[in-house]
Parts: C-alpha cells; structure tokens; sequence
C-alpha cells in the first residue's frame, strides 16, 4: 500500500512538472531554431513526451512560445523585489541595481537568449512583447529614474536630463547584444569585476556632483 501510495505521488509530481519541462525544451528549440524552424515534435522529443500531449497543455505554438517569454521573464519580477529591500545613498542603491541588471541580462545566459528571441521574433508578437516590457522592463527604468531623481533633490547627483536613465543602462545591454552577435570570437567574456569598475567610474564621474 505505501508503494503504491508513493507511485501515486510520483505521478502526481510528474503531470505538475510537466508543462515546466515542456517550456523548458521549448525554449531551447526556439533559441536552436527561431519560431518558424521549431517544430512542436522536437520540444516533444525533448521531453520524451508526444506532440499530442504537448497541445493538452499549450494549444499551438504561438501559445507556447508566449508561455515560454512569460516563463522566463519571472527573473525580473524578482529582480524589482530585491531593489525593493536596498538601502544606503542614492549612488549604493543604483550601483547595486545595475550589478543585479548586469548579472540578470549580461552574464546569465537564458536572460541573453531570451534577448534574442525577443529581438528576432517581436515582430510576430507586437503584444506580448509590449506586455513584457510594461510588466518588466518599464518598472526597472523606472527604478533607475527615481533613484537619479531622489539624488538630485538631495544634491548627491548633479542635474541631469530625464531620459538619462537609459543611458545609464545603455552598457548592459550594449554588452549583451555584441555578446549574442560575437559569442566569445570577437568579444571575450568581459572580466565581470572589471568591467563593474570601469562601468561605475565612467557613470559617477558624469553623474556626481562636483564639490
């Protein structure tokens, strides 16, 4: 009886993880072939599951791939959680952020792939890329803004245009897409201390106010 019992969990655990498996493959196969060259029988394959049994949970492929997008997007909700929890000056806090963005978007490698599938494939899905966005992106920005804004006020910062929160992030990502192009033929895998370093000195000397 208790063996049987422990099949029954099993099995119970197995179908709850199945749809996060299926995502999974799925996105591998997306970032191996694109949208239109991924065939629903290779992320089935993946898994070791049937084509069949991929549709009971995900009705077609477009579905799937926008599960897949918000799957992995979760990273950045938790991201905006942590930057809740920061503490110390204005210059702590955004330096913290943008070393959590850089190990986030540069130096994770599901983040950068995610990345390219949502440059190549957006077209096709102008809504859940814009959704992604609001959800993800804009409220991280917005973080940013409102870090540079409150070290103005205090005079910790000199003042600056609104929009240069974006370049502020530019690094990052600028990093990440010569990253996806190059892989490491052309640009090596950036020392991450370094990088930081020079990164901050360049940003605080042009937002530092000058005593």
């Amino acid at each position: 009886m208790a063996a049987q019992n422990q099949k029954k969990i099993t099995r119970a655990e197995q179908k709850a993880l199945r749809p996060i498996q299926i995502l999974d493959a799925a996105f591998e196969e997306f970032v191996r072939s694109g949208f239109t060259g991924t065939r629903v029988e290779d992320i089935a394959d993946r898994v070791g599951v049937t084509k069949g049994t991929v549709y009971v949970y995900f009705e077609t492929k477009e579905k799937l791939f926008e599960a897949m997008i918000n799957h992995f997007s979760v990273p950045f909700q938790e991201l905006l959680g942590i930057t809740a929890s920061l503490s110390g000056s204005a210059t702590d806090r955004l330096l913290s952020i943008l070393g959590l963005l850089y190990d986030q978007i540069a130096e994770d490698r599901t983040t950068r792939e995610l990345t390219r599938l949502v440059i190549a494939e957006g077209h096709r899905f102008p809504d859940l890329i814009d959704r992604h966005h609001d959800q993800f992106i804009e409220p991280i920005i917005a973080k940013v803004d409102a870090l540079i804004l409150e070290g103005v006020a205090s005079g910790e910062f000199r003042e600056i245009p609104v929009e240069f929160s974006e370049i502020v992030v530019a690094p990052i990502l600028t990093t990440t897409v010569l990253r996806l192009i190059f892989d490491d033929r052309r640009v090596p895998t950036p020392n991450k201390e370094a990088f930081l370093r020079a990164y901050f000195d360049l940003l605080l000397n042009g937002l530092l106010a000058k005593n």
